[in-house]
């Protein structure tokens, strides 16, 4: 994307009303204002809140808003350029049960209260293989314990990705941790069977490219107990 272009989508996201994108001191200070009061006075209803971290360009919220109008849905990436695609849908689509948020993943616990989201989504992030960076990884112990935080008892945690290894790695923790239940775990979607709807009616622009080079999508989600 060139620079240009960057620069108007920046300026188009100032603009659109379904954008929010505090500065980091703000959050980093914890005094971000809809902390706690995201119903109340962002989407002004009492439905359940469902996230997606690292949205990139967002077709997964705006598909799962669209879908499911008795939710409201956040789509959060530090990345506004990105999500600007997502953003112009929702409003040319006048779904108002979507936002976007510019924000760090790390930071979320400054962005909920806790007990505030019903449901989390992670599709494809990168699976940051090497051990070193495994303190990078979105679902590590140490970021599911920031995410169990924010979820209600029993939240919900999805995971797509076309990382075998992310997928194992996830695995793997959930049955190391008796505060986390399995609730369903495919290792190629596409060519197996049971696979849940939403889960492959829904196809991300990465997702689009995996599927050409015939490339085996993973999905599990789980529950959260607190």
């Amino acid at each position: 994307m060139g620079s240009k272009n960057k620069l108007k989508r920046f300026s188009e996201n100032l603009e659109f009303e379904n954008v929010i994108q505090p500065d980091r001191e703000t959050v980093v200070k914890n005094n971000f204002n809809f902390k706690g009061l995201w119903n109340k006075m962002v989407f002004k209803n009492e439905n359940p809140i469902v996230i997606e971290l690292g949205c990139g360009k967002g077709e997964y919220s705006v598909a799962m808003a669209r879908e499911n109008p008795d939710k409201n849905y956040i789509g959060i990436d530090i990345k506004g350029a990105r999500f600007w695609r997502g953003a112009k849908t929702s409003i040319d689509e006048s779904l108002e049960n979507i936002i976007f948020l510019r924000t760090q993943i790390e930071l979320i616990e400054n962005i909920f209260e806790t007990d505030e989201v019903s449901e989390i989504w992670i599709t494809f992030p990168d699976p940051q293989i090497k051990l070193k960076r495994e303190k990078h990884r979105l679902l590590n112990l140490e970021f599911i314990e920031i995410y169990k935080n924010i979820l209600i008892d029993g939240g919900i945690i999805n995971l797509k990705t076309d990382s075998e290894f992310l997928h194992g790695y996830t695995l793997g923790i959930i049955r190391s941790n008796h505060f986390l239940d399995l609730i369903y775990s495919n290792h190629d979607i596409y060519n197996q069977t049971g696979s849940p709807k939403y889960v492959t009616e829904i196809k991300t622009f990465y997702e689009l490219k995996f599927l050409k080079y015939n490339k085996p999508i993973t999905f599990l989600n789980f529950k959260v107990s607190k």
